[in-house]
């Protein structure tokens, strides 16, 4: 597997599958995903044939802009677990951790303490803190200066 980073593509990607997304937690995910490693994820989805979810693709393509379809990603993640959409376990955590964001895929989170470096569990928190505030408020800045805490 090629882990190259093109954090434009990962971004642009990101934006073009946000367009008229109107759920936070959504937005919250696949923002994740774009961050993670350029985009890596967002571009499988888009472009693996083989990453369905009972022969639905994992980017919808049905409405005026295409998004990530999050009920087809838990759907894979639940049915194939890491053997077949990737190459270690590792690497099924990004997903695994955005779908869960949205309730779409539960999570452990010892695997990610282990699997994660410290970028990409800061970047973990920060879509946890995004996620949070959706919901109960303004909570992002409190729980990033926490983790900063906690990382070091």
């Amino acid at each position: 597997m090629t882990n190259t980073v093109d954090t434009t593509a990962g971004e642009q990607l990101t934006e073009s599958l946000l367009t008229d997304v109107g759920n936070e937690y959504m937005q919250v995910a696949t923002r994740f995903l774009g961050a993670h490693r350029g985009g890596y994820w967002l571009r499988r989805f888009e472009e693996g044939q083989e990453l369905t979810a009972a022969g639905d693709p994992l980017i919808d393509r049905s409405g005026r802009h295409p998004s990530v379809d999050w009920s087809a990603v838990g759907q894979l993640l639940a049915l194939t677990g890491s053997p077949e959409t990737c190459s270690s376990r590792n690497e099924a955590l990004a997903p695994e951790f955005a779908a869960s964001l949205i309730g779409e895929f539960p999570v452990q989170l010892r695997p990610f303490l282990q699997g994660f470096d410290d970028a990409e569990l800061v970047a973990a928190c920060r879509g946890m803190a995004q996620s949070q505030s959706v919901t109960v408020g303004p909570t992002f800045r409190a729980a990033e200066r926490l983790l900063v805490v906690l990382v070091r």
